[in-house]
């Protein structure tokens, strides 16, 4: 019997290979999240500190103006932390939306996976069903030679 061949193995590695492709940008996409992620602690960890300082500040001898810009500076910095918890929500969108790719790449590649390896069941199922034939065959061919060996000697 011929060799197992699925007619569909050509596209099945085209899938596996796009699957594994968008598995890559997705963990790409987790990186990029977690980075974020911690450019946020890390500002908000650094508005804290600077806020506590500012607070001690506020009750020795030092210029309005200076209090000012040190409010200012305070205020710049929780429009930082606003504009990079936007970023963080855009980039977790974004991987969402990579997550959603690789879930359906997935699925289609299990579909095709599945038909493969139910046609290999298939072929497997006749070749043992050959393979018996062909034992049975052999075994009724050697029967009828010694018969007839016992007849003819």
């Amino acid at each position: 019997m011929k060799k197992f061949s699925f007619t569909l193995e050509r596209v099945l590695d085209y899938k596996e290979q796009v699957e594994q492709n968008l598995r890559n940008e997705h963990g790409q996409a987790v990186r990029q999240v977690k980075e974020q992620e911690e450019k946020i602690g890390e500002l908000e960890t650094g508005f804290r500190s600077f806020k506590e300082q500012v607070d001690e500040i506020k009750f020795s001898e030092i210029s309005s103006a200076r209090l000012q810009g040190y409010s200012g500076y305070l205020s710049l910095l929780i429009g930082k932390i606003a504009s990079e918890k936007e970023e963080l929500a855009r980039r977790q969108r974004e991987e969402e939306r990579r997550r959603e790719l690789v879930i359906e790449a997935k699925k289609e590649t299990s579909s095709i996976q599945m038909l493969k390896d139910k046609k290999r069941r298939e072929y497997d199922a006749l070749e043992a069903k050959e393979h018996e034939r062909e034992v049975e065959e052999f075994v009724s061919n050697r029967s009828i030679a010694r018969k007839r060996e016992r007849e003819n000697g």
